[in-house]
């Protein structure tokens, strides 16, 4: 959607955090851009240029202002893009989607042409792939070389680029100045260990933020083995292609970001975990504009997020096993199964001892090794076939351009219904418009029996149905 020029001068006059990641403000007498949220001297309005994104400001000529450091601003909900293809082909840039890819791959994968892509970015954003995903590469290699102590070297590895020269010689045309001229501002450096078992990276999001009820959230659907809950710290383990480790997240409410500690050995796939993490916990919410909408249902909770997917396959199997069982059953299957098919690894925590099964593993098992753990004969097939559905590239969950093709080639598969694909729909693809309109506690939370009375109901919420149904079992749980 086109940006309006005086909205946006009146959001950054009054640092309106709300409006925090949606736009950013370049001054075309510094040729600086900044987020509005920005304390810096206040320019006048005809010396502002208004972007959607970091990367369009870059492209225009600007560098990243050093005091609110644009690449600490939250992310855009995939409600704020007119376009699903700009949303979806954005998600996965900046999800490492272009460091072990071409854009025509890239564009396969979204179901559209290198051409057809290049020009939907370009008109929405006004971005090429590439340029997005330089600037993306670099804004994670600023935030790297602010925050931590790594080496430049590692620091380049981690933000996706496979030279140091090409890092160098792209970070000072863009910022015109050296990786090394930033690090020296880190007071940190001085104390540069001379190995490092893990680097820490912060992750921030608008308030409210509920960290409790999405901890009790996952705590009710644990992978054992594979994730941890000790006290307010998540942890879980990782593996991405060849790369395998261990992260762990608390929340920092001080300075409204989660502070994440990822394993070295995760470095040269950072992007992505990071990215992965931000769906987690989906910090790309607008709790307040979804408070608004959402009336008197929010008012008791709003800073209540719909609970992501680090893996979308490993969620679905989760959610597979959870099918008409209770809880507990559910996570006593989801540590046979991880036990059985999924790989062992060394963490410094005793709770974290395996990776989660991928999808190859399972396809490859028959029928009796899945029954042989406890669940029905019907269960097990359809976990093979969602295994190999998703092992043969047949269908993808983590990435949808268009959400009713996505979730109709899930109903596709034996075993998945309508409450299965709008649960996937919430939690695998983040669509915040999903409503499971036939789950019995939404039923009951709405005093119905009948789910077409649920779906009527429902469409006052559009298009934040998904954390409406959040909000509907929350208020279960506070009237048992």
């Amino acid at each position: 959607m086109p940006l309006n020029r005086d909205q946006c001068y009146q959001a950054m006059l009054t640092h309106d955090p709300r409006f925090d990641g949606h736009f950013f403000v370049a001054v075309r007498s510094t040729r600086i851009y900044c987020r509005p949220i920005c304390r810096s001297k206040r320019p006048a309005l005809e010396n502002c240029e208004f972007y959607r994104l970091a990367a369009a400001a870059e492209v225009a000529g600007y560098r990243p202002c050093l005091r609110c450091r644009p690449e600490l601003a939250p992310g855009q909900s995939p409600a704020d893009s007119a376009d699903r293809l700009a949303s979806a082909a954005i998600k996965q840039i900046e999800a490492g989607g272009l460091q072990e890819q071409r854009v025509s791959d890239l564009a396969s994968k979204l179901g559209v042409s290198e051409r057809h892509l290049r020009r939907v970015l370009v008109e929405n954003v006004g971005v090429t792939p590439i340029q997005l995903a330089q600037t993306h590469k670099l804004l994670l290699a600023k935030q790297l070389l602010t925050d931590t102590t790594l080496p430049i070297i590692d620091v380049a590895l981690a933000s996706g680029f496979a030279s140091l020269r090409r890092f160098n010689a792209l970070f000072r045309e863009r910022y015109a100045f050296s990786p090394k001229t930033l690090r020296e501002k880190n007071p940190n450096v001085k104390h540069l260990p001379s190995s490092l078992p893990s680097c820490f990276c912060r992750l921030f999001y608008r308030t409210p933020f509920d960290w409790s009820s999405l901890l009790t959230f996952f705590s009710r659907r644990i992978f054992a083995g594979i994730e941890q809950l000790e006290g307010e710290t998540y942890r879980r383990t990782v593996a991405i292609g060849s790369h395998q480790g261990w992260i762990s997240v608390e929340n920092d409410p001080v300075h409204s970001a989660l502070r994440a500690e990822v394993s070295i050995s995760l470095l040269p796939v950072l992007m992505q975990v990071l990215a992965r993490l931000r769906r987690l916990f989906d910090l790309e919410a607008t709790p307040k504009q979804i408070t608004m909408h959402l009336g008197s249902l929010a008012n008791g909770n709003p800073g209540l997020r719909v609970p992501g997917a680090f893996d979308g396959f490993e969620m679905a199997i989760r959610a597979i096993l959870g099918q008409q069982v209770s809880v507990e059953a559910a996570t006593t299957f989801a540590g046979r199964l991880t036990r059985h098919f999924g790989r062992s690894i060394e963490t410094p925590f005793p709770g974290l001892t395996h990776l989660a099964p991928t999808a190859s593993a399972i396809a490859a098992a028959s029928e009796d090794e899945l029954t042989r753990i406890g669940v029905t004969k019907s269960r097990a097939r359809t976990i093979l076939a969602i295994a190999r559905a998703v092992a043969n590239g047949l269908i993808t969950l983590d990435v949808a351009v268009s959400i009713d093709q996505a979730l109709a080639k899930l109903k596709e598969l034996p075993g998945i219904g309508d409450w299965t694909v709008q649960y996937f729909a919430m939690r695998a693809f983040g669509w915040p418009d999903a409503f499971p309109h036939s789950d019995l506690g939404i039923l009951k939370a709405l005093k119905t029996k009948n789910p077409r009375h649920a779906l009527a109901a429902s469409e006052n919420w559009r298009p934040w149905r998904a954390y409406a149904a959040m909000h509907l079992w929350q208020s279960l749980e506070k009237n048992l």
